[in-house]
């Protein structure tokens, strides 16, 4: 398995070095290599989709239906023809004289069969030079991006996307939104058929992850769905027709001006939507609030309006824009700032009447660290215009701050089964119990298919797995299998000699990093069925609560979840609070002395320098 944090660098360090040799500004530079990064996922996503149409035509007798680009589409791909394809253009004979020219081409070709894209991708590889261009089309095909399929290619280019927001982003408060975030979002809207939009759609990600949640319930998004998107600044709307491309879809995205949605309702979608997802710009100010309010869409009210005739945050105009655009059964999910949920002034009663709706669904709070370039909380909002009668004085509140994985130590994430244990919870409180059994049947499966990562009474263990009262059990002898394998490997390792020694290390880490995957899935199981057993819906304390429009008001009209789900019961750690207070006062005195030590060292040099 590719080292994904490693291959990033790599790929970053390529593409920086682009633009310190070439003759491009940084501001320049950004859509080429976007533009290659571009043709690789292409290629990457073709090549799967044609690897799958050729495998079933395969079985197929008689006549030979001829493949078409939809059924590359379909498959969530784009069809490349053969003088875009990224192994046409490494594959180019060492004489071709003008490498830049033939990418141009490539971009262009794609262009003419894909007419949303005129105008997007970029055409100035002539101005990069034929070694440069070579170099860094060879590195953007390191051969670990095919290691785990498309998954990586699509890390990398958000990834790319990341790092490139900082300098590309024009207000305060922009900045890409975290895949895992957006999955969650489409795993509570539950998109299957109709309208989607965003109305601040930035590079796309919304209806990529929206098409792939059709696609995963047995639809055809290019069938079932039609996108809309509004983005005012033009770059990021070239990367979302980009992004969208790539996947095999198409979208009506308008940018510019004419397309901030403060003052436009570019696509005429009020009320019209049945899906709304986005990440607005958090704590906007100075929106002119004449302009905005000539333009509607705020059937909460207004607040926030200063002196200056301007709105001094804009987190509760997009929330009335996100409930306005809804149809009587729409839904909507969307990030903001956490300060939102329990802003005092104007702000409350608008938020009140929102409540009061019955139409606001779920709120999930998101600790921090889910960000590429920001470190803040954010909650989810969702929104459903159709929630069942039952529902209509409720809230379902999570707080997942303690919920996640470290992928590193400034970057948090939810795992795929992260993911859905957090659905699950939904599914409960909409009673949608049937769900949930599917899920604990897809654990029990994956266990099972564990087995054979092990041998002996641990295979046994795992292959029987059946019910969730087994996974306690299945978890329980992963560990102690794994400790064992442990145990052996390092005297292993202590037996052989100084040339086998590195062998035998690698050997067992990556064996041990398998076991451990494993393990973590068995305990997100656990974690599950721990809490709500074999499928029925429980406040937890720390985690999640349903509260009801009462409680809410008690809570003076607070969405946060927080305030509502209370505080998880603290386990007794078994450290005497006593003794470990003077271990601490024992190492701050040690410290103190060395500083002290250090000071006094470093007056020294300072008289001996006659300072």
């Amino acid at each position: 398995m590719a080292d994904i944090q490693k291959l990033e660098k790599e790929l970053w360090e390529a593409a920086d070095n682009l633009r310190a040799n070439s003759k491009l500004t940084s501001q320049q530079y950004c859509m080429p290599v976007l533009g290659l990064i571009f043709l690789r996922y292409a290629w990457g996503r073709f090549k799967m989709a044609d690897k799958q149409i050729k495998a079933e035509r395969s079985h197929t007798t008689g006549r030979q239906i001829p493949i078409e680009p939809d059924d590359y589409a379909t498959r969530g791909a784009m069809y490349l023809p053969e003088e875009s394809r990224y192994d046409f253009l490494l594959n180019l004979p060492e004489t071709e004289k003008n490498l830049g020219k033939r990418v141009d081409d490539a971009m262009a070709a794609i262009e003419k069969q894909n007419p949303q894209l005129n105008g997007v991708l970029p055409r100035n590889y002539t101005d990069l030079g034929n070694s440069l261009l070579n170099e860094t089309l060879r590195i953007f095909n390191n051969p670990a991006l095919d290691e785990n399929g498309d998954d990586i290619i699509g890390r990398i280019y958000e990834y790319f996307l990341g790092k490139f927001a900082p300098a590309v982003a024009s207000d305060d408060g922009v900045f890409f939104t975290p895949k895992s975030l957006v999955r969650m979002i489409m795993n509570v809207i539950e998109p299957t058929c109709g309208v989607m939009l965003d109305p601040a759609c930035g590079s796309g990600g919304m209806f990529v992850s929206a098409s792939d949640y059709v696609r995963e319930h047995g639809g055809n998004p290019a069938d079932l769905m039609t996108y809309y998107g509004q983005e005012k600044v033009e770059y990021n709307a070239k990367l979302c027709l980009m992004n969208m491309a790539v996947h095999g879809m198409n979208g009506r995205i308008l940018s510019g001006d004419g397309a901030n949605t403060f003052y436009h309702d570019a696509h005429s979608l009020d009320g019209q939507c049945d899906y709304v997802a986005a990440n607005p710009p958090f704590n906007v100010d100075k929106v002119k609030s004449e302009d905005a309010i000539n333009a509607g869409r705020m059937p909460l009210g207004l607040s926030g309006i200063n002196k200056q005739k301007e709105f001094s945050n804009a987190n509760y105009l997009w929330i009335n824009y996100f409930y306005s655009y809804l149809n009587p059964t729409g839904r909507a999910g969307f990030v903001m700032a956490s300060s939102a949920t329990d802003s005092s002034g104007k702000d409350r009663a608008l938020r009140e009447k929102l409540i009061r709706s019955g139409h606001v669904d779920v709120m999930l709070y998101v600790g921090n660290n889910f960000f590429y370039t920001k470190s803040l909380p954010c909650t989810l909002w969702f929104l459903d215009k159709g929630k069942p009668q039952e529902l209509r004085n409720k809230v379902l509140f999570i707080d997942a701050q303690s919920y996640h994985t470290e992928v590193d130590t400034t970057h948090n994430e939810w795992s795929p089964w992260q993911l859905k244990n957090l659905s699950a919870i939904v599914w409960l409180y909409r009673g949608e119990a049937e769900k949930y059994s599917a899920l604990l049947d897809e654990y029990c499966t994956e266990i099972r298919g564990m087995a054979g990562l092990t041998d002996g009474d641990t295979a046994d263990v795992l292959a029987s797995v059946t019910s969730l009262d087994k996974f306690a059990s299945a978890h329980e002898a992963l560990a102690m299998y794994i400790n064992k394998r442990k145990e052996q490997a390092k005297k292993n390792v202590e037996a052989a000699n100084q040339r086998e020694r590195k062998k035998l290390r690698a050997a067992l880490d990556e064996k041990i990093t398998v076991l451990e995957t494993a393990l973590t899935i068995i305990g997100e199981a656990v974690w599950l069925t721990e809490r709500f057993g074999g499928g029925t819906y429980a406040n937890v304390p720390g985690l999640c609560k349903i509260a009801t429009l009462q409680e809410i008001e008690e809570k003076n009209w607070s969405l946060t979840p927080g305030a509502h789900v209370g505080v998880a019961p603290q386990k007794d750690d078994d450290v005497d609070f006593h003794e470990r207070m003077a271990e601490i006062h024992a190492e701050l005195k040690r410290l103190q002395a060395e500083s002290n030590d250090l000071m006094t060292t470093i007056s020294r040099n300072f008289e001996e320098l006659g300072i």
